[in-house]
């Protein structure tokens, strides 16, 4: 099957995944993390589909098969508008039923600050996984200050994502993952933190924030700090006891898309 692309704000090229059928009771818009594409979501999609959940997906511009320097930004708004287009397509073509958008990672990280950016989007929650809003774990600011944001750096991520040995092995031989990211990507998500941190008690959207115990990637207090800052009335959170980053690969995987699906559908 041919990718498809969506057209950015700036004309970049994305590529894009639009799983949806007549059926379907809800979306879900589907934001990946650093280094990472859209095909690292196929099982989560599937069970959505199976749930009568439709869904979208992109890669981030750098990333997988999207156009853009290597996991380079030079703007954090970058990420968040480029999500916008793909959160308004969505809405656009699904007027008559719910729209929910889900991040991990530096997905959470986009999907939190995209609800502070974005307060009055047609969207009916907001799922965010193991998401870098505070960066209490000091992932970016371990990236020292003065490079040149074009030089790339190595991705070292593979050995925390997961629990799970066979998804550590195939992260590290995945052709569509990037095995470095630009100085420019950490700067630009500073910033972003940094605004964020004046704004975070703005996030009203109903949300669950959902993050692994054992994640030495992100700390699960970013998580807890963001659960007690936003305004959301409607807001759930889960710390996944004993589970590593990508709590959506666990081995109780279904369990926790399981968590997923039920939040989505208490919503419709």
């Amino acid at each position: 099957m041919a990718d498809e692309f969506i057209e950015s704000f700036d004309g970049t090229k994305l590529r894009y995944l639009k799983e949806v059928t007549p059926q379907d009771k809800a979306v879900l818009v589907m934001v990946h993390g650093l280094c990472e594409h859209l095909g690292r979501y196929d099982y989560f999609a599937q069970k959505m589909h199976e749930a009568g959940i439709g869904t979208y997906r992109f890669d981030h511009r750098g990333h997988g098969r999207s156009e853009g320097e290597c996991a380079y930004y030079d703007d954090f708004n970058q990420i968040l508008d480029d999500t916008n287009v793909v959160v308004d397509r969505a809405i656009a073509e699904n007027p008559n039923i719910p729209v929910f958008l889900y991040g991990h990672s530096m997905g959470g990280y986009t999907v939190a600050l995209y609800g502070v950016k974005y307060p009055d989007k047609h969207l009916a929650g907001i799922i965010c996984n193991g998401g870098l809003t505070a960066d209490k774990k000091g992932f970016l600011s371990a990236v020292p200050e003065g490079l040149d944001p074009h030089m790339q750096l190595p991705n070292e991520l593979g050995d925390g994502v997961c629990s799970v040995k066979e998804v550590r092995d195939w992260y590290l031989k995945d052709p569509d993952n990037r095995t470095s990211f630009a100085a420019g990507l950490a700067y630009s998500l500073k910033k972003g933190l940094d605004w964020f941190q004046t704004v975070k008690s703005q996030f009203a959207y109903p949300c669950l924030l959902t993050h692994g115990e054992k994640d030495g990637i992100i700390s699960y207090e970013d998580t807890v700090e963001m659960f007690e800052m936003a305004a959301s009335k409607d807001k759930q959170m889960k710390i996944y006891g004993g589970l590593f980053h990508e709590t959506q690969n666990e081995y109780c995987r279904d369990e926790v898309i399981g968590d997923y699906i039920h939040w989505i559908e208490n919503r419709l």
